[in-house]
């Protein structure tokens, strides 16, 4: 077995294990850097003497600062910590490079990944990669909590509950949900909110909630989510029975990462290094572009190397097909191209999903001539880094902060550029997209407020708000990118109106899988429109001249129309030329064609009108919906 640390330092390095009981305070002399690690127990019957349950060993210095420790000693399931001298003071902490951990991250575990690989996990692998990219944003707790999901009852709010088939409501034998419900609904992909361990909640606490932006472990699955929290391999067996359970039902992995900063500066890296792995500006103080109290120095070498290490650990160890990075804006354009270039050389070019949030909560000290991977930057980052269009999101819906300001789909003028715009993803010449590859179309995520509770502030008739939801669905599932939708959408998924719950009750957050079938006919709508998209290679086309398959458009006040060329180049489709119409007024809107066999495939009542083969020789779209014809190849 072997211990290593990656931590830069100089000196003589001591890694030591006390008696046991005794108190933590013998150090042995060194010139700069001294490590602490104390074994807790061993897996299996080659335990440790009572004597020996505690004691101290030297690591030894190897080259470019990595500091070891070999033993011919199983030391699976053993948890250690360090103690570092700085500044006449000992610092303890745990391990930053752990692959394992305890109780809320406190203490590092030894572990051998071979031992928590599942049943043919060597076999698992991740489902073939598709032109469309249907991204489904879940929270591992919210997917299960609720008892109408039909989750046994030690599931819930587990990776567990991933690995359970054919769940039903209230187990009726009827009603899907779980992984049945993903699959009839369309999704490729599935987007798991911070799954690495987190500092936000007590792992030992079944009660707490929260999202989980508050890293601890950067390389360790969140213990909360673990069916066991006292032993540390259990929480990385499960994540992976969990992932090959997605993988085995057709789902690739995405994995929302928060390496822009830590849950506290009393992490493992700053105890560490002190402010080597965090940025402070000229004056001292701490950097707080995230708003959560610190920044991460990803410009700084061996924090790019650490970030760069961790995602290729992930993408490796764990099989995860998709990174999406909270507030990309705060990492530097050099760090997250040379991030798509490593995982290109391991898996093939865009194979794994790279994308982001291209801005920051504030302003940052990044150094140097580092550029920050903000929006306005996007003509830097490699053509397969994604960001997320917040201009599609707030022209389709409204405004993402202010309530009351609409969209174009709930009663805001003047948005017609922008809406054509969007449905480019816009890439058009002359702008700094270079291809539909870099923009996640969307219009709504866990932030801010669900796509319901939004028309909920502009619209009070259910039922007309009801047609407006799909309204805005059909608008952005007929644009130009990879679509991305927060989980619950398709069925009115509501917060009762709270914009932010971080941190609410789950009974707030989770999924209520019987307003699923509340809302059968939204819900429904939503599978028609995946089901037809992919079928559209002119809208799932992520090529640089993509753009160029949108032409003939028009506007008028409140009404967009264009034409899609939809020959295929990856794979043919039944219609080889589009006509979409978004009228947001509230008369109906009729437009000339060309000649040739046209026929319904979307309109205000049904999605599925593309089964029907109706044919029309006039395009006639009904008030606030959005119509969408095809002409036969």
């Amino acid at each position: 077995m072997e211990l290593l640390s990656h931590i830069l330092a100089q000196g003589e390095v001591q890694i030591t294990f006390p008696q046991q009981n005794e108190p933590f305070t013998q150090i042995v002399e060194g010139q700069c850097y001294q490590a602490l690690c104390k074994i807790k127990a061993i897996i299996e019957d080659d335990r440790l003497n009572d004597s020996e349950c505690f004691q101290k060993i030297a690591m030894q210095k190897e080259k470019r600062g990595v500091w070891s420790y070999q033993t011919e000693r199983y030391l699976h399931g053993v948890y250690y910590d360090y103690q570092i001298p700085w500044d006449g003071e000992i610092v303890e902490l745990g391990d930053p490079y752990a692959r394992g951990c305890g109780v809320n991250g406190i203490r590092s575990m030894v572990v051998d990944l071979n031992r928590t690989n599942p049943l043919q996990w060597e076999h698992d692998q991740r489902p073939k990669k598709r032109e469309e990219n249907i991204i489904y944003e879940l929270h591992i707790k919210e997917f299960s909590w609720d008892e109408s999901g039909g989750f046994s009852k030690e599931n819930r709010g587990k990776y567990k509950a991933f690995t359970e088939e054919h769940t039903t409501l209230f187990g009726d034998g009827e009603h899907s949900t779980g992984l049945d419900y993903l699959k009839e609904l369309g999704v490729t992909h599935v987007q798991l909110m911070p799954v690495y361990d987190y500092g936000s909640v007590d792992e030992s606490n079944d009660e707490e909630f929260n999202w989980g932006y508050d890293p601890e472990n950067y390389n360790v699955p969140e213990g909360s989510y673990a069916t066991d929290t006292e032993d540390g391999a259990v929480r990385i067996r499960e994540f992976k029975e969990m992932v090959q359970s997605l993988h085995k039902n057709g789902f690739r992995v995405i994995m929302d990462v928060v390496y822009n900063h830590m849950y506290s500066l009393e992490s493992n890296l700053n105890k560490a290094v002190p402010w080597y792995y965090f940025r402070t500006k000229d004056d001292g103080t701490i950097s707080n572009g995230s708003a959560c109290g610190n920044d991460v120095a990803s410009e700084r070498p061996m924090c790019a190397n650490y970030i760069v290490d961790s995602v290729l650990y992930w993408a490796e160890e764990y099989h995860i097909d998709g990174f999406r990075f909270d507030l990309m804006g705060l990492l530097d354009v050099d760090l997250m191209n040379r991030i798509r270039r490593e995982l290109d050389v391991r898996y093939g070019r865009g194979e794994i999903l790279v994308f982001g949030e291209p801005w920051a909560a504030d302003e940052t000290a990044i150094e140097g001539t580092a550029v920050p991977a903000l929006k306005k930057h996007i003509a830097q980052l490699d053509c397969e880094i994604g960001m997320f269009c917040d201009d599609t999101r707030d022209a389709i819906k409204g405004h993402v902060f202010e309530a009351e300001i609409p969209g174009f789909v709930n009663g805001a003028n003047g948005l017609e550029e922008k809406i054509l715009n969007s449905v480019r993803a816009w890439s058009t010449d002359g702008r700094n997209v270079k291809a539909p590859s870099q923009v996640i179309t969307y219009v709504s995520a866990h932030d801010n407020w669900t796509l319901w509770d939004k028309l909920e502030k502009t619209i009070s008739d259910e039922e007309e708000r009801i047609r407006i939801n799909k309204m805005a669905a059909a608008m952005y599932m007929t644009c130009q990118g990879n679509l991305f939708f927060l989980s619950g959408e398709e069925f009115a998924r509501t917060k009762d109106g709270l914009e932010n719950t971080y941190n609410a009750p789950i009974e707030l957050n989770r999924l209520d899988w019987e307003r699923a079938y509340r809302y059968t006919d939204l819900r429904t709508y939503y599978q028609g429109l995946i089901a037809l998209r992919k079928q559209l290679p002119g809208l799932c086309d992520k090529s640089e001249g993509a753009w160029k398959r949108i032409f003939e458009e028009w506007k008028t006040e409140g009404v967009v129309g264009f034409f899609v060329d939809n020959t295929g180049k990856v794979y043919e489709s039944k219609w080889k030329t589009l006509c979409v119409i978004y009228n947001s007024t509230r008369e109906t809107v009729s437009k000339e064609l060309k000649e040739g066999d046209w026929e319904i495939l979307v309109d205000s009542e049904s999605s599925f009108r593309w089964k029907e083969g109706k044919k029309v020789g006039c395009a006639k779209a009904a008030p606030k919906s959005v119509l969408v014809l095809g002409q036969r190849s």
